[in-house]
């Protein structure tokens, strides 16, 4: 695990402190949320963990819409926390759900976010059916080849944020992610001007999923790479719309479905769900 220093340390216990008590005020949530270290019991650096600086977090709720929504990767709440904070302040309700397989991310997420849904889990084994579907989803999930049993309905690759984002548009209409830079369809971050970076695997990963992944609104994350914990990726927010994806998928399928002799039509059946595993721990 990575030395934390001395301030970081003391801060962090403070943090713990507080989550010994059952509810925490609105002060503490946000000193917990601010101070309570992911490396300090984790080496989060072997998982591609962290935890999105609260500055950008603030900053990429700008892209979120909709009122449902689910928060993949979800750390200890920190994305779906600075959204809830813009609803707040706009006075309009949100229904969350937060998904982590860090156990003891959720235990801290469930104190700071008690108003959301938290449920411990394996993104990649998602039951879909029993979750429904959301507005928007969004996500800063690890990045690259991250290690894991499971697979993504239709990316095969070894990109994780790939396969998160592949996922996730089978869950909610829209989708909007924190991304490495190279993943990317674009360059927008630390540049002085706009440019498209395509590459082989992002490529790859339109082939295989009908995604094709749009800039933001125009908010340069270069300014926050100092802020990141044990690490200082250069990123990007990405959006995309799920809606027509689906619908295009649904298409092809009906299409290729007509050609078949003597089959009748019927609903598709998503992959991932025809193989999702019983998870009795998923809203312990």
């Amino acid at each position: 695990m990575p030395k934390l220093s001395k301030e970081e340390a003391a801060r962090h216990q403070e943090a713990e402190k507080l989550l010994e008590k059952d509810v925490l005020t609105v002060a503490e949530r946000e000193f917990v949320l601010e101070h309570w270290h992911e490396g300090a019991r984790h080496l989060n650096s072997v998982a591609g963990a962290f935890f999105t600086p609260l500055e950008l977090a603030r900053d990429f709720a700008v892209e979120v819409t909709g009122r449902k929504i689910i928060d993949l990767c979800a750390g200890i709440g920190r994305l779906s926390y600075l959204i809830k904070v813009a609803a707040d302040f706009s006075r309009q309700p949100l229904d969350l759900t937060c998904v982590e397989i860090n156990k003891d991310y959720v235990e801290v997420g469930r104190k700071i976010l008690p108003e959301a849904r938290w449920i411990h889990a394996d993104v990649l084994d998602l039951p879909k059916l029993a979750l429904g579907t959301f507005d928007c989803a969004i996500g800063n999930p690890p990045f690259g080849a991250i290690r894991t049993d499971t697979k993504a309905p239709r990316y095969k690759g070894s990109h994780f944020e790939y396969a998160v984002i592949d996922l996730a548009s089978d869950l909610a209409d829209y989708g909007v992610f924190i991304v490495p830079q190279g993943s990317a369809p674009f360059h927008l971050s630390g540049t002085q001007t706009f440019r498209h970076a395509t590459s082989q695997k992002y490529e790859a990963f339109i082939k295989s999923t009908g995604i094709s992944l749009q800039p933001n609104c125009g908010l340069d994350t270069s300014g926050y790479d100092h802020l990141w914990r044990g690490t200082s990726p250069r990123t990007e927010i990405v959006c995309a719309d799920f809606k027509d994806i689906r619908a295009e998928r649904q298409s092809i399928h009906d299409s290729q479905e007509s050609h078949i002799p003597g089959l009748k039509a019927g609903p598709s059946i998503n992959p991932a769900i025809a193989r999702r595993p019983q998870q009795a721990d998923l809203f312990a």
